[in-house]
Formats: structure tokens, C-alpha cells, sequence
């Protein structure tokens, strides 16, 4: 008889938390950052720009009460909670991208295996991120964490978090880089992800912008007002999306076939949906005034998840435009203290 794992939904404590107390004049201040595959060097750049213009290269997670991150956004959230500058997950990126989404070439051969494999090898992947975190568990981290998967067998939401709250003990011996792994496993690029019984995906396929998945973790874990939390929110760019005739019209060919590299429309259209409610109902919770979002513009041109050529060449451009633009808003808003450092949550 195969073996069936219990689902993760048997063991979350569906009560209403007891708080932590939290200091009545201290801001909780928040990083979130989207996934977007290779174009996640557009926040670590930017992060890294922070760090260089108003640090002195000191890592911007000093001064963040919690970071969630999605899929890429997820890796570099981990890379910073592991003692990683921005500039050191940027290095991730530019270093190791082509290893890890090689240039699989456009023609039809290549997208006809596309249709019937995943693009990429998911042990290139894996191998990488041994490398950066080894041995490291969420345990391990000097921030909280918040990290969505999916997980596939039961089709429920699955988030890693950080031993910050009495009541989330599961995950603190999992290894960091199996996290990573189960939070970037982007359907069609790569396969689903074993574990234990489970298919671990990525999280981007319902909660690609993190921003509320942190948020509800700190007004229900922590005794701190609505008005008193501070979200500082990084995208990956979204491609200019408008629901044409061809799409009006319907078919499934148009909704779920990949065009110029990019994924197909339905998931692309779903994350940006669910990208721009998570927004807007941060803003109507702490308000808006309250939250700061970067990222790059639309564009009728996107940089596909894995085009490592394009993402190297031009983001990292981009990201120091934003920083010129943002900075001293974004300091004033979160650099201006410390955070207190983070104790865990006992056994």
C-alpha cells in the first residue's frame, strides 16, 4: 500500500491566536516580495541599491520586523534571513542563472518537448540551492518568515513559517533549501517536488504577491495596531494584460498555450488578479498611506521567467532607476531603527 501523508490542513490550529505582546510605540514593519523567476533580480538589485546608497552595505533585513517572499521572492527572502545582503542574493542570480535556466532555444522542437516536459532540470536547480544555504534550517533564520507553497496531492495552500508565534513548531526543521525549492517549483518550468508524500509547488499559483499572507500572520500574532504596521512590497513586473477578442472569444489554446516564453495567459492573468486584490485589501486594512509598493513598469515586451540574458541586461538598470526614484521615501518610511532582533518562539 503506498504510503499517504496526513494533510498539512490536519494539523493547523484554526482558533483564533493569543497574541504576543508587541511594544505600543514600535512599528511592525514588513518586506513582501512577489515571484517572477529569473526577474527576481529586479528586488534583490533594488534591495541591493538600498543597501549601497543609505546602509553602507549592511543588509536591509536589519531593519524588517518579518519577510515573505513567493517563489523567487521566497529565495531571497531565505538568503537574507540566512545572513545574505541584497547584493549577495543578487549574486544568486547573475551567478548562477544560466546554470540554472539554461537557453533551451525558441524553435519548434524545443517547444513542442516544452509541451510534453517541463522546460528545465529541476536538479540544476536543487544543486544550486544546496549550495547557497547546505545545511541551514528555517530554524536557522535570523528573521520571520513567511514562505507559500502548494501542495499538490490534497491541492491546499502550504506556508513555511519561522518559529515566531507558539503555535508553528512544524517547520523549523526543514531544510532552507528545500523550502526554496518547494516554493519555486513554477509549473511548466518545473516539475512538482516530492516530499514525504507530498507534491510540493510553487506558491505563485495562488499567492505570487505574499503581501496579505504577512500581514493577517502579524495582526493575528501579535498585539500591534492596524495603523502601526509598515509594508514595504517588491514585484517582478507584469506584462501589459487586457482581454482582447481573440481572448473574449475564448478557446482553450488561447488561455493555456505559452506565447514568446512567457506562461500562459490564464496564470499569468490569475497572479496579477490576485497580485492586485492582496494590494488593495493591505490598503484597506492598514491603510495605504501605510504601504509601499516598487516595481517595474508594465511592459507590452515582458522578460519571460527564465530569460536569464534579458533579466541580467536590463533589471538591474532598472532597479537602480527605482532606487533613485524611491530611496529616500523608503528610508524614511523603514531605516530610520533597527528592528529588535528576533528571539524564537521555545520548543
Amino acid at each position: 500500500m503506498n504510503y499517504q501523508p496526513p494533510r498539512r490542513s490536519d494539523g493547523t490550529i484554526q482558533s483564533t491566536r493569543i497574541k504576543l505582546p508587541w511594544p505600543k510605540d514600535r512599528l511592525f514593519r514588513v518586506l513582501s516580495i512577489d515571484g517572477g523567476g529569473i526577474k527576481g533580480i529586479f528586488p534583490a538589485s533594488y534591495l541591493a541599491e538600498i543597501e549601497r546608497r543609505f546602509l553602507d552595505g549592511q543588509s536591509v533585513r536589519n531593519y524588517f520586523d518579518m519577510i515573505a517572499g513567493t517563489s523567487t521572492g521566497g529565495i531571497i527572502a531565505l538568503a537574507l534571513a540566512n545572513g545574505m545582503t541584497a547584493r549577495d542574493a543578487t549574486g544568486i542570480y547573475v551567478e548562477r542563472g544560466e546554470a540554472i535556466f539554461p537557453d533551451k532555444g525558441s524553435g519548434l522542437r524545443a517547444k513542442f518537448r516544452w509541451f510534453r516536459a517541463p522546460k528545465h532540470d529541476q536538479n540544476a536547480l536543487k544543486d544550486e540551492l544546496l549550495k547557497v544555504f547546505g545545511e541551514c534550517l528555517i530554524d536557522d533564520a535570523k528573521i520571520r518568515l513567511i514562505i507559500p507553497s502548494f501542495e499538490g496531492r490534497y491541492s491546499e495552500p502550504y506556508i513555511y513559517k519561522t518559529p515566531h508565534h507558539p503555535d508553528y513548531k512544524r517547520d523549523r526543521h526543514v531544510k532552507t533549501a528545500h523550502v526554496a525549492l518547494h516554493t519555486s517549483a513554477a509549473p511548466s518550468i518545473y516539475p512538482g517536488v516530492e516530499n514525504d508524500g507530498h507534491i510540493m509547488i510553487d506558491g505563485g499559483i495562488w499567492a505570487n504577491n505574499p503581501i496579505m499572507n504577512a500581514l493577517v500572520d502579524v495582526l493575528a500574532c501579535f498585539d500591534v495596531p492596524p495603523e502601526n504596521v509598515r509594508i514595504l512590497s517588491i514585484g517582478t513586473g507584469d506584462d501589459v494584460l487586457s482581454a482582447d477578442e481573440g481572448l473574449r472569444k475564448g478557446g482553450l489554446g488561447r488561455w493555456i498555450f505559452p506565447s514568446h516564453g512567457n506562461a500562459p495567459m490564464i496564470f499569468r492573468t490569475a497572479a496579477r488578479a490576485q497580485s492586485l486584490n492582496a494590494l488593495g485589501q493591505s490598503y484597506l486594512l492598514i491603510g495605504k498611506q501605510n504601504v509601499v509598493r516598487v516595481e517595474p513598469p508594465e511592459s507590452e515586451n515582458p522578460i519571460a521567467l527564465d530569460d536569464v540574458a534579458r533579466a541580467t541586461a536590463e533589471l538591474p538598470r532598472l532597479a537602480r532607476a527605482h532606487g533613485e526614484a524611491t530611496g529616500h521615501y523608503v528610508n524614511t518610511m523603514f531605516l530610520q531603527d533597527h528592528a529588535d532582533p528576533f528571539v524564537k518562539c521555545a520548543m
